[in-house]
């Protein structure tokens, strides 16, 4: 049976405050990343959904649990405001173009760099779970795979979920359901299409 876009939805609240998922249970010695793909197109949707249904209700579900959201584009916005390089960054923009502002970026924003970024900001050994969101809107300046192959060494036991405008299917990600796919093998499904 598919499931529709509106049902796996209502699927995520339950499953991430389920013991299994908290606890990494049944995932076979590997770690707990977790993605929720889902159709580029509902970006809108998926943003209300989780900011007006599953992050509000979390702690309602389960209250000990301790749950921090990163919305990728607010910390990149945030890591180039500090190092004063955010005016520079679009003026380069304008004048030169989104290829050399990028490549100028390239050592700032670099995915290890920003996985340092989240663990100092964040108290990881003592969450229970981890929620990146603004995974598109950071595209190109970060690639998904490489940011979450750079956590992989800092979240220990805390699941880590992801929201991704795309598609998962398990081995690959396909941001956009367009671009070329970035091979990824180390993380599940929170909610499959198909049951």
């Amino acid at each position: 049976m598919n499931l529709s876009f509106d049902e796996r939805l209502n699927q995520i609240l339950p499953r991430v405050t389920s013991r299994d998922f908290l606890y990494s249970k049944g995932l076979g010695n590997e770690i707990g990343f977790w993605i929720f793909d889902y159709p580029p197109d509902r970006e809108l949707d998926m943003r209300s959904f989780l900011h007006g249904t599953v992050l509000p209700a979390l702690t309602k579900h389960v209250p000990a649990l301790r749950a921090e959201a990163i919305d990728l584009l607010q910390l990149v916005k945030g890591l180039l405001e500090e190092r004063n390089l955010l005016d520079k960054a679009m003026d380069m923009q304008l004048s030169k173009g989104d290829d050399s502002a990028l490549a100028a970026l390239r050592s700032v924003l670099k995915e290890d760099k920003i996985a340092q970024k989240i663990a100092s900001q964040h108290d990881i050994a003592n969450l229970d779970l981890l929620i990146l969101t603004g995974v598109g809107a950071v595209y190109p300046m970060l690639r998904t795979h490489t940011l979450l192959s750079a956590l992989h060494p800092i979240m220990g036991n805390t699941p880590l979920l992801m929201f991704f405008p795309g598609r998962y299917d398990g081995h690959s990600l396909r941001l956009f359901n367009t671009l070329a796919e970035d091979h990824y093998y180390r993380a599940f499904r929170l909610v499959p299409e198909n049951t």
